[in-house]
């Protein structure tokens, strides 16, 4: 079993409230990557509730997003669509890295064999490389690749810098 794994491609990550051009440029990218999937597909949709200022994170990156019933928090109507068709599955995290769906993974390689997980989304930088260092930990055995194509950071040096981090962590980069 192949898994791709979509993160946090929502609308306050692409051109909201922390959008930026390279964000807005993998949107079509992503969809062709969800449609074309020989495998499960999962995305992460980063979840914050309306204190999230008061929150460490918040402190951290004092920008109100992914709220949820915003369509900040939304997936691009395209890329919702896919997801549809797909049969993809969701999980809501309300920070950086899924533990949610580290653990479920653990719990479909034992069960089904994954052969190998791929993550695309955004943002390389925080999200994506949270999420792929930890399934590394929870998964060391199973490949597990970034498409670059696919994926942006907040800047393009911060994204060249996380895959390089990912490549030191037998992370393949494509």
């Amino acid at each position: 079993m192949k898994v791709l794994v979509v993160i946090d491609m929502q609308n306050d990550f692409i051109d909201g409230s922390l959008g930026t051009p390279e964000a807005q440029l993998i949107v079509p990218k992503v969809i062709d990557a969800v449609r074309g999937f020989d495998g499960k597909v999962i995305f992460t949709m980063d979840t914050h509730t309306p204190d999230y200022l008061e929150t460490q994170e918040g402190r951290n990156l004092p920008i109100k997003h992914c709220i949820p019933g915003t369509p900040g928090w939304e997936l691009p109507d395209a890329l919702k669509e896919a997801a549809r068709q797909r049969h993809a599955l969701f999980y809501r995290k309300p920070t950086f890295g899924c533990t949610a769906l580290a653990r479920d993974l653990v719990a479909f390689d034992h069960a089904e064999h994954i052969d190998e997980i791929e993550l695309v989304g955004l943002c390389t930088d925080i999200c994506v490389i949270s999420n792929a260092l930890m399934i590394k930990a929870f998964l060391p055995e199973v490949p597990i690749s970034v498409d670059s194509s696919c994926c942006a950071g907040m800047t393009p040096a911060s994204h060249e810098a996380a895959l390089t981090v990912m490549r030191s962590c037998q992370i393949a980069v494509r």
